[in-house]
């Protein structure tokens, strides 16, 4: 991928196959077949259409909203197919200067790993709970960072869950859900999150242009 909106992106038949290959993983899952099935009992729609009860159906849906490309940057007729969704929320890019979307935790490992990353600390969220302490080992975190000089000034992302947990999230929240979906978080340790869980639809509503979490409340049941 390349990070700059602006830069016209090439997908090989290699990426095309490693796009495939990652949807057959993530649909073996248990999130994801749990995403399949509440989206097929709340009867929802894609592209004016019944989402697919059979899942080579719903991995063509899944390819599209996330996978498929537009342009973010804008340009008029001469528009550059830039970005997509999977690329904005997992992987990261930078428009107008600033880091925009990188919501995914491995990502930030990875690239904190190869020196491109600068941590700069995290925002508590407001607790409801005075007792209730919010540290940096918590899986919902607000962070500040730079990726090779680019500041990021705020970004909420989920902290050690797996990319299949996110995606089925995000995909729940774009098929089914509204531009905020307030959510609670139970981590089963005894302590739990209110979340706002954001979604923003690009290229008429078409694609994922945007998903991640916000912290509203950390509290201790």
């Amino acid at each position: 991928y390349s990070a700059s909106t602006g830069d016209e992106e090439e997908v090989s038949q290699k990426e095309l196959r490693e796009n495939r290959a990652f949807l057959n993983a993530v649909m073996e899952t248990a999130p994801m077949k749990y995403a399949h099935q509440y989206c097929l009992a709340q009867g929802v729609e894609y592209d004016g259409e019944p989402v697919p009860d059979d899942e080579s159906g719903f991995k063509k849906v899944l390819n599209s909203i996330w996978f498929k490309l537009y342009s973010r940057s804008g340009g008029g007729r001469r528009r550059k197919m830039d970005s997509s969704g999977f690329e904005h929320v997992f992987v990261g890019e930078v428009k107008n200067g600033q880091v925009s979307g990188f919501h995914n935790w491995i990502m930030f490992w990875l690239e904190e790993k190869k020196g491109n990353i600068d941590y700069r600390g995290y925002i508590k969220p407001r607790s409801r709970d005075s007792n209730a302490e919010t540290n940096d080992d918590d899986p919902v975190l607000t962070l500040q960072f730079s990726w090779n000089g680019v500041e990021k000034f705020v970004g909420t992302s989920f902290i050690g869950v797996s990319p299949e947990f996110e995606l089925a999230l995000y995909t729940m929240a774009f098929l089914a859900g509204e531009d905020e979906n307030i959510v609670t978080l139970d981590t089963s340790n005894g302590e739990a999150f209110d979340l706002n869980v954001k979604c923003f639809k690009y290229d008429g509503g078409s694609k994922v242009g945007s998903s991640f979490v916000e912290a509203l409340a950390h509290y201790e049941e």
